[in-house]
């Protein structure tokens, strides 16, 4: 227990030290600056490792690293509150008026990324004599192709994008990192051998349905039930606690029954912080709930965004992987691009787009913790490492490059 609580002692200390560091001197947006103050404290870690290798630095702080299990905690701890915050705060009639894109690119979206990237990544690996199945490939493609909510969302409270185009993407965010999970734990089992050879087409695409459906219909039912408890009452302390059981029993549940606990989440913030809202808070409560979440999302998200930057310390840093990781920047982008032109050009014939939507949605579909977490989960295989180095460098392009141009991005198509 001490243990466990001078860890949370340090991180959230260095989360305090760092964004005060950002606001008086970098004045990125606070997400992004703690990425790049941490990314810079590991690089100068690693370059202290190289110059006196005697100091052990870098074996210091995998120690220390060691010490969390970044996997278990982002999936089965920080990820469920961060995706109720930002689900609250989303509006659910704009969500429900683009559901055919929303629910076209989370779904087809992430099933083209998934096979473009594999594809493309297993010709990459072939060329610089990176020895990874195609099997694994598909695993990254998996990995690597869902947006990640907590980037998208972070990003879009600093950029003014068109009401349209932000529904469509964190629309989309919240949902197809609970289809990619599923999608990679497939993917993932075949490429392992873990009971690969029960695993058709035809139990996949069931697994699918059960993890997706499940999970939706879960977090309705739990949603509704705390819905009924907050009408019921006055008093916000409790409903704040209310709130707070919504996530972390609806998540226990999915897990036990084998449903998707992201999915669950996202619905059951979907409907208290719209319908809830609106009908069973008085206007304290609500406010009393808005702050609270608010804080807990600033409070994670900024643990989160540090965590990432320092996970460069556990890359292997060979010229070949270094190489393929790099390439696997563009090729993440090309086949974010095409999982996105294909559904929109496919509903252009019924539905109006704003100008720039693909170039817009393309840039804006960042990538962040949940795929650095699906490759730390993988098996200590020589293809994890590759893998890992890939996702670390498609995440900190997309968290530091795309997250800082993003506003420009926009506001060239909107001045065109």
């Amino acid at each position: 227990m001490a243990a466990a609580f001078d860890l949370i002692a340090v991180l959230l200390g260095l989360a305090a030290l760092f964004g005060y560091i950002n606001h008086i001197f970098l004045k990125l947006p606070h997400t992004i600056g703690l990425v790049v103050i941490a990314l810079a404290v590991s690089l100068g870690v690693l370059a202290a490792d190289a110059l006196a290798p005697g100091l052990a630095l870098g074996d210091s702080v995998r120690g220390a690293l060691s010490r969390i299990d970044f996997t278990e905690a982002l999936m089965k701890g920080l990820l469920a509150f961060l995706l109720f915050a930002g689900a609250l705060h989303v509006n659910l009639s704009e969500i429900a008026s683009h559901k055919w894109v929303i629910g076209a690119m989370a779904t087809i979206g992430v099933l083209i990324s998934t096979a473009i990237v594999g594809v493309g990544s297993w010709a990459i690996f072939q060329a610089v004599g990176v020895p990874v199945s195609f099997a694994y490939c598909l695993v990254f493609g998996a990995l690597i192709s869902p947006t990640d909510p907590v980037a998208v969302l972070s990003i879009l409270k600093q950029v003014a994008v068109p009401k349209s185009l932000e529904a469509k993407i964190a629309g989309e965010s919240l949902f197809n990192d609970g289809v990619g999970v599923v999608v990679f734990a497939i993917l993932a089992a075949i490429a392992t051998g873990a009971d690969g050879a029960d695993i058709s087409p035809g139990s996949a695409a069931m697994l699918f349905l059960a993890e997706a459906v499940g999970g939706a219909v879960l977090g309705l039912a739990a949603g509704w039930i705390a819905f009924l408890a907050m009408r019921s009452l006055d008093e916000h302390n409790i409903e704040v606690i209310i709130t707070l059981a919504l996530v972390t029993v609806s998540y226990a549940v999915a897990q036990k029954l084998h449903f998707s606990g992201l999915i669950a989440v996202v619905v059951a913030g979907l409907l208290i912080g719209n319908h809830g809202s609106r009908l069973a808070m008085s206007d304290k409560t609500r406010e009393h709930i808005d702050g609270f979440w608010s804080l807990i999302d600033e409070i994670l998200n900024s643990v989160l965004f540090m965590l990432i930057g320092f996970e460069v310390i556990a890359i292997t840093f060979a010229a070949n992987i270094l190489t393929a990781a790099v390439l696997a920047i563009p090729l993440a982008l090309a086949a974010r691009f095409v999982a996105v032109a294909v559904p929109i050009s496919i509903l252009r014939f019924r539905l109006t787009f704003s100008p720039g939507a693909i170039p817009i949605l393309t840039w804006g579909g960042l990538r962040g913790g949940i795929s650095v977490a699906l490759a730390l989960s993988l098996p200590p295989t020589p293809e994890r490492e590759i893998l890992l180095a890939a996702t670390y460098a498609v995440v900190i392009f997309s968290i530091i490059v795309q997250g800082l141009t993003m506003a420009r991005v926009v506001r060239r198509y909107e001045d065109a």
